[in-house]
């Protein structure tokens, strides 16, 4: 979340060598800061041209991620798989050695095999309802469609054991510990990866809402956090990002609080926004918002000034949800920016890349949303889906796990259960 500039770590070389490392761009981080952890954003000399730059970068981030969501949940979920892939490459490069990669040819490929079959058994297991509400019109596609969802899991699993062999099959003296701690490393890459940002995929296709709320408020921290720090901070918050501050955080804090409230009224009156995607196609979505998006009008105290213009106040029921989840993008979520500065001052660098003017890398920007993902999927299944069985939930099971036939013999035993209990009434 925030760009870390170390403090506390070992000092790194000096002299005209490392100058010139550090001239070239290089992504270690540069000695006066990692030895002086006291040294705010306030202070720095630099600070209205990283501003600049973080600014201009930011607004392209901003406007890129309203035309993608404009576009709908198909593109919102290509530009997930995309972040995903920088995310991997990007770790995937940390632990890397040239010199031990030069030995092994295609073992960098093997890491990549482990990431597309993990991302086809996860996405896979999401979306394999809404593929099969896509194509019930066409019987080809239906029937091939429904023998690789029955299939899904075990040609995934084939796919990670033909991963498995060939790394075995790879091992070479005198790299057994090099090539056993990639292997461990890409498996933790996978977990984090993949394990959140599933859930980011299942709020898309919940509703729009549900993954643009919590992704905004992320932003709206970060950027009030920045703001707060940058023209009031004076007190340091945690030594693992020496440039975050009380200040920064507590306004960040309030800022974001407010935001979730005036965010969730204003997203909540959008139909393309809170109705679910039950298939994969792009058309436009119509559906009942449910209670949670319908006004509650509120009359305003008379003690109110008359220079107040609404005498009357609509809220959206969601909005008082939306307070939950600026709560814990405001207090929680920022930790997931402190372990990723401890992680990054673990392995001594600056950022996790270079892709971001201004940011760093992907991942840099990922950390605290990967942890309200997390959150708001949680909460939505919790306190929002209703816990009982529907009608919907139980035909959307009949039409993945039946087959055409089935299906038509429980409708016919259904018709014959009815009769019965209409004839013994009356």
């Amino acid at each position: 979340m925030d760009r870390d500039t170390g403090s506390g770590g070992p000092s790194t070389p000096s002299g005209p060598t490392a100058r010139l490392r550090r001239r070239k761009g290089s992504n270690e981080v540069p000695p006066e800061v990692e030895t002086n952890g006291d040294r705010l954003l306030f202070k720095d000399r630099n600070k209205y041209k990283s501003m600049l730059i973080r600014t201009y970068s930011t607004v392209w981030m901003i406007g890129g991620f309203v035309s993608i969501i404009y576009l709908g949940h198909l593109y919102i979920w290509a530009m997930v798989v995309v972040i995903q892939i920088f995310m991997a490459k990007e770790l995937f490069n940390l632990l890397r050695k040239a010199h031990e990669d030069r030995q092994l040819p295609g073992f960098r490929l093997l890491n990549w095999h482990f990431f597309f079959t993990v991302m086809l058994f996860v996405y896979g297991r999401i979306l394999s309802q809404r593929l099969v509400n896509t194509v019930t019109m066409d019987k080809f596609l239906y029937k091939l469609v429904g023998r690789l969802i029955k299939y899904h899991m075990v040609t995934c699993y084939f796919l990670y054991i033909a991963g498995f062999m060939w790394f075995i099959l790879t091992l070479k003296k005198k790299m057994y510990k090099y090539q056993f701690s990639q292997y461990a490393w890409t498996h933790m890459i996978l977990i984090v990866v993949f394990t959140q940002s599933a859930f980011t995929v299942a709020n898309i296709f919940e509703g729009i809402f549900w993954f643009l709320l919590p992704a905004s408020l992320i932003v709206i921290n970060d950027i009030a956090a920045y703001i707060f720090g940058f023209f009031f901070g004076r007190t340091p918050l945690i030594k693992l990002s020496p440039r975050k501050t009380w200040e920064g955080f507590i306004g960040a804090s309030f800022a974001t609080m407010i935001s979730a409230f005036m965010l969730a009224n204003i997203l909540g009156r959008f139909q393309w926004l809170t109705c679910p995607r039950k298939d994969l196609s792009t058309g436009w979505l119509e559906c009942d918002p449910g209670p949670l998006f319908k006004p509650e009008y509120f009359t305003v105290p008379q003690w109110f000034p008359e220079w107040f213009p609404w005498r009357e106040i609509s809220i959206l029921p969601v909005q008082w949800h939306a307070l939950c989840l600026g709560l814990f993008a405001s207090i929680i979520a920022p930790f997931g920016g402190f372990f990723a500065s401890g992680f990054k001052r673990a392995f001594k660098i600056k950022d996790f890349g270079d892709s971001i003017p201004g940011h760093g890398g992907i991942t840099d920007r990922m950390d605290c949303q990967m942890v309200m993902a997390v959150f708001a999927y949680i909460y939505h299944q919790s306190f929002i889906v209703p816990q009982s069985l529907s009608i919907e939930m139980i035909m959307d099971q009949i039409l993945m796990n039946l087959t055409f036939e089935e299906q038509r013999a429980l409708y016919t035993k259904l018709g014959q259960i009815i009769m019965e209990k209409q004839f013994g009434e009356s």
